[in-house]
């Protein structure tokens, strides 16, 4: 799947967004891609992470992956049915990522970190500490889009489907919030 067919289905489920938005990182920009409105759809959610699925091919199969939840639930669970392994989820306690529901990660797992969007990676470089923290490897971090513009960085593997070139301000340097267009949260929490 090349990145134009990917965003032709994004636009179609119209999941790429203008206005003015608040992201999770704190930064305001005036589109957002909302992840949700294109993996509701099953068959987009299969293609989209089969075709992901496909990138890390080089990598060798892991023993899971792992996704922090809410956004990142469906990418993992649909990139680990295309990998053949099991999909586990991080929830958020008191704003840290942790393991509940009996699932488990075992010293020397080779575990695949999924998530949706990456914008400064914070919440997906929280879920590779906390692999890290039980002894196991994140062998790579994988994504349906990265809407970083380069500038988030991982020491390990970083594979998108998608590079998103979307402006983004500081909440102060918004001309959106200058201009009093009203500001909007779409994403998860």
């Amino acid at each position: 799947m090349t990145q134009d067919e990917a965003i032709r289905i994004f636009e179609d489920c119209g999941a790429l967004l203008n206005g003015h938005f608040l992201l999770r990182s704190g930064l305001h920009s005036d589109r957002f891609f909302q992840a949700a409105l294109v993996l509701q759809y099953p068959s987009h959610a299969k293609t989209i992470c089969g075709a992901l699925a496909k990138k890390l091919a080089i990598m060798g199969k892991p023993d899971a992956v792992i996704s922090p939840a809410l956004g990142g639930l469906i990418v993992g669970h649909e990139l680990a049915a295309a990998l053949g392994v099991k999909a586990i989820f991080a929830e958020k306690e008191n704003d840290n990522l942790v393991l509940r529901r009996g699932f488990s990660v075992e010293k020397g797992q080779k575990i695949v970190v999924a998530e949706d969007v990456v914008t400064k990676g914070g919440r997906s470089q929280q879920t590779i500490d906390l692999v890290r923290s039980y002894g196991a490897e994140a062998i790579c971090l994988a994504v349906i889009v990265d809407r970083s513009g380069g500038s988030a960085s991982f020491d390990i593997p970083f594979h998108s489907l998608v590079k998103l070139e979307l402006q983004t301000w500081q909440p102060a340097e918004c001309p959106l919030c200058r201009k009093g267009v009203p500001l909007v949260k779409p994403g998860s929490k």
